[in-house]
């Protein structure tokens, strides 16, 4: 970081009916927030080592029950 700063946080808008789906998808995962989620998924991308292929994220959703 330039000049030693400290890491913050940062406002992001997204559309309502996305917040609503979020908050749905996570009822009983132990996720609090949809801040928390989309934070949780976009660490996943960023890294690296997410997952990347289309059939790697159904197989994903189906052991966890939501296919």
């Amino acid at each position: 970081m330039k000049n030693k700063e400290k890491a913050g946080y940062s406002t992001i808008s997204l559309p309502t009916p996305l917040i609503n789906k979020i908050k749905e998808k996570i009822k009983g995962t132990g996720i609090h927030s949809p801040s928390a989620y989309v934070t949780f998924i976009l660490r996943e991308i960023l890294s690296g080592d997410g997952i990347k292929e289309e059939t790697d994220i159904k197989k994903k959703l189906k052991n966890l029950g939501y296919l």
